[in-house]
């Protein structure tokens, strides 16, 4: 059924374990951190990811932005579920970010059984994961250890890529945390799932071009759009970023851009530049290029990821309440 939980895949588990252990070769995290202090916290995660799924789908992609951009900001700390004024998530990227309430309810379970222990930072790369295999995506082994930043600025989420940003700039943002081209295609390829509200493409529909709307998108898609996002209409109406294909996790997005059906001008500019082209049409099988699974592909980029910026010691802390430092 579309959007349900599929479990691991026992192949792809033993390829990603071998994967993990070598991406995080050096690093403070490592599979199965808690094996001994909380065994129970992988599992809690899940099931928590699990039924808040159930009743609202929409936090699987929530969560998978959410952690994107907890990376990028200071790097993978669980700063951006820290509350109060000025912080990161209330960041104009951050706004609209959703399932808060998913890693609090989390946390609140762990510390009943393990308190002190599991940081909110791992409990939230746990929790994305759990979402990639919920919308019917592979599982892969995440790297734990992570401790809890104490700063959260909202002036911080400028490092974002933005929703018009050139391949360029998005590749100098990937590349200043160590993550190369592919990276860069492959994490967003995460769009897969979820929405974005109209205010942040409608721009694309009507006077992008003294010839009206942005020649990138097909013209035959560009009336679909419009009947639902009108000119001066609603802003805040949400559309599927992977048309047709919207909860669930595949490479429908990639065959959408090929078709000029991106939603973002961002995402459609995956494939009219050349050095994004080749690796699309890597991810969707075209010949003459040599394949690659957009599955596996993504577990990696997802663990090297998760390294970014990492806490130990006493330069983080484990948060008892994830909104609020110590």
């Amino acid at each position: 059924m579309k959007g349900s939980y599929s479990g691991p895949r026992i192949l792809t588990g033993i390829l990603y374990f071998a994967m993990a252990a070598a991406l995080v070769h050096g690093q403070a995290t490592r599979v199965g951190f808690y094996s001994a202090s909380c065994p129970r916290a992988e599992s809690i995660v899940t099931s928590t990811v699990q039924s808040h799924f159930r009743s609202n789908p929409a936090i699987a992609p929530g969560l998978l932005r959410m952690h994107f951009h907890d990376c990028f900001v200071q790097g993978c700390d669980g700063s951006i579920l820290i509350d109060g004024p000025n912080t990161e998530k209330t960041a104009p990227p951050n706004s609209l970010l959703r399932g808060y309430e998913v890693i609090n309810d989390a946390k609140t379970q762990i510390e009943a059984v393990c308190p002190g222990v599991v940081s909110c930072a791992d409990i939230l790369a746990l929790a994305a994961r759990d979402s990639v295999v919920l919308t019917n995506g592979a599982s892969w082994l995440v790297p734990t250890g992570r401790r809890d930043g104490r700063v959260s600025q909202a002036s911080d989420a400028s490092n974002l890529p933005g929703f018009t940003e050139s391949i360029d700039s998005q590749k100098r943002k990937f590349a200043a945390f160590g993550l190369n081209t592919q990276d860069l295609v492959t994490l967003v390829g995460g769009h897969t799932i979820g929405t974005s509200a109209c205010q942040f493409f409608s721009y694309r529909l009507y006077n992008f071009t003294a010839n009206g709307p942005d020649p990138s998108i097909n013209p035959s898609f560009v009336s679909q759009l419009q009947s639902l996002c009108p000119q001066n209409g609603d802003g805040s109406r949400r559309v599927d970023l992977d048309t047709g294909s919207g909860g669930r996790f595949d490479t429908s997005f990639f065959t959408n851009l090929r078709n000029g059906r991106g939603i973002l001008e961002s995402d459609q500019k995956l494939w009219t530049d050349p050095s994004t082209r080749t690796i699309v049409q890597r991810f969707l099988g075209v010949a003459g290029v040599q394949p690659l699974s957009f599955n596996v592909e993504f577990g990696r980029s997802m663990v090297k990821m998760s390294n970014i910026g990492v806490k130990t010691g006493t330069n983080g802390e484990i948060r008892r309440v994830c909104s609020a430092v110590n």
